[in-house]
């Protein structure tokens, strides 16, 4: 199978890398980022293009959400397959006469953060069994975690991800404006953010909460609320634990 991969972000950078880590050859990156890329190519040792795409059986494209329908357009091959990463488009979004997929892997990517990729859950969709085996099967390459996914179970899974781990990270975030104000090193809170993550994989996340909140400690909850100075900050403090307790119904 001819791959072609289309993008140069970090969700393009390390699917090529995975490919390039189990020796599944990969025809060509493409897109418009020239020094992407080229550094993509020189560390992967992979053609790139920015004007002339490479014929394929199958277009992988790692774009963001708002350009696969315009990128989508580009690939006239009609015996092609053609698949987007997206966690929250539909197959239908890709405006071609080919055939259309979806090839989702289920993580937070950066460039400069090497990853596990055996690790990573994969959620494919195709039109046909023949695509979908296919997909399964060059997933299986990289990843032990690959499923078949209907549009209407991804945009659920994307949703949970999007709690699990967006909103946490903003909580993170928010969280280090507190220590930073204080002066104290956000360095300090990894071993507790690490034993919370490390927790719910042996517990229930909702047998895992603890805090003020859940013990309905309402002197620590006041001063606390009596300690925050930034709108936004006391704003989530507030929602946060009103939403604990009703999960506690307390």
């Amino acid at each position: 199978m001819k791959i072609v991969i289309i993008g140069s972000g970090n969700v393009a950078y390390h699917l090529a890398k995975a490919f390039h880590e189990q020796k599944v050859a990969v025809e060509q990156i493409f897109g418009r980022n020239d020094i992407d890329l080229k550094s993509i190519s020189d560390e992967l040792n992979i053609p790139y293009s920015t004007c002339n795409l490479s014929d394929a059986d199958l277009y992988i494209i790692a774009v963001s959400d708002g350009s696969i329908s315009e990128i989508s357009k580009i690939i006239t091959k009609e015996n092609c397959l053609v698949a987007h990463t997206s966690g929250s488009l539909s197959k239908e979004h890709l405006l071609g006469d080919y055939r259309k997929a979806s090839f989702y892997p289920l993580q937070t990517f950066s460039k400069s953060k090497k990853l596990d990729y055996a690790e990573i859950p994969f959620f494919v969709e195709a039109e046909n069994d023949e695509d979908l085996k296919s997909l399964q099967k060059l997933a299986q390459s990289i990843s032990e975690k690959v499923m078949t996914s209907t549009y209407e179970k991804r945009k659920y899974i994307h949703l949970t991800a999007v709690f699990a781990c967006n909103f946490v990270n903003h909580l993170f975030a928010r969280a280090k404006e507190i220590s930073d104000s204080q002066e104290i090193p956000f360095g300090y809170f990894l071993p507790l953010i690490q034993e919370t993550t490390e927790k719910i994989s042996q517990l229930e996340p909702k047998l895992a909460q603890t805090g003020p909140a859940v013990r309905n400690d309402a002197r620590v909850l006041k001063l606390h609320e009596e300690l925050i100075t930034n709108d936004e900050q006391l704003k989530i403090y507030k929602v946060m634990n009103e939403s604990i307790k009703k999960m506690y119904e307390l």
